[in-house]
């Protein structure tokens, strides 16, 4: 199963008829996400589909909601030099290149 077919059941399941823009939700998503803090991104995404339905909007209004959030978001006040959230959130990885992994099993 794929993205649009999740999408597709999930429509059905919550009764939802909609055609749904996965790329646009996911860009701005992906905006807040880096921009604001990582939780920005499923209430970014949440407040716009509320909004579009409240709204009623139809394909062209709810690209334009998104247009307007995702704005905000590249514009939200964080400092230039401030670290990336997510990069600080990573682990860093050890540097083995010079180890022999020759016969190791690996999780594919």
């Amino acid at each position: 199963m794929n993205l649009h077919d999740w999408i597709d059941e999930l429509c059905d399941v919550l009764d939802v008829d909609a055609e749904v823009d996965e790329a646009l939700v996911l860009d701005l998503a992906r905006v807040a996400a880096h921009q604001v803090t990582r939780p920005a991104a499923p209430i970014t995404t949440y407040l716009l589909g509320l909004a579009a339905g409240l709204q009623g909007a139809d394909t062209e209004t709810v690209e334009r909601l998104a247009a307007r959030a995702q704005a905000l978001a590249e514009g939200w006040d964080r400092p230039a030099d401030a670290p990336d959230p997510v990069a600080v959130a990573e682990v860093e990885v050890p540097d083995d290149r010079g180890v022999d992994h020759t016969g190791d099993l690996r999780d594919l």
